[in-house]
């Protein structure tokens, strides 16, 4: 008889987390373990109930999924990271990956396509959705680098400048500059216009 596979979900929707758990509790080999509700919870549940494989989805508070993948990946990097998302934006699935997600699909994929997407990656393999990978070779890569996402990032409150050179520990000058290359590069018009493709495209 084949060993349970340990599960963690982390999803901050309570109804769709207990649906999964529900979902992929009735699979023989699956057991969900633990189930957290934030990002920044995601390592030590791991640690507490020696995970095999965590689901993550993006939109988290405390930190993305995304964030709390690179961070199990680096403390734990036995540890498989399936990155779930109800947005197909092209952009997370390159950052998923970059992260060391082994896997990554939509939130509304039938139950036992994430099951077997659970078996696959604790056997070593890749998963991810077809449409998905589909799109992100279309979009292209992000044209964005670090320092601009960050500052983009920072910008999405409609902080001033002078705010945004103060939290981020820089001039306003450089501000100034990450702002204006990024609003060039997306060949938007404005700081708001940019954070909204930016979004829409997964690159913040």
């Amino acid at each position: 008889m084949s060993r349970t596979i340990k599960v963690l979900l982390a999803e901050d929707q309570s109804m769709v987390r207990e649906a999964l758990a529900a979902l992929l509790g009735l699979e023989d080999d699956i057991e969900v373990v633990a189930q957290v509700a934030r990002g920044d919870e995601v390592l030590a549940a791991v640690r507490q109930h020696a995970v095999d494989v965590a689901l993550l989805d993006i939109e988290m508070p405390g930190c993305t999924g995304i964030e709390a993948a690179a961070q199990l990946h680096k403390a734990l990097p036995e540890v498989k990271l399936v990155v779930l998302t109800t947005f197909g934006r092209p952009g997370y699935l390159r950052s998923a990956m970059e992260a060391g997600a082994d896997a990554f699909l939509v939130k509304d994929a039938p139950a036992a396509q994430l099951a077997e997407a659970v078996r696959k990656v604790l056997a070593g393999e890749r998963v991810i959705d077809p449409t998905l990978a589909a799109a992100a070779l279309a979009e292209g890569a992000n044209p964005l680098t670090d320092r601009e996402r960050e500052v983009l990032r920072a910008a999405a409150d409609g902080s001033t400048n002078a705010e945004l050179a103060k939290a981020l520990h820089l001039s306003q000058g450089t501000v100034r500059n990450y702002l204006s290359t990024a609003i060039q590069k997306l060949a938007v018009r404005n700081r708001a216009e940019a954070v909204r493709i930016a979004r829409e495209k997964g690159w913040l």
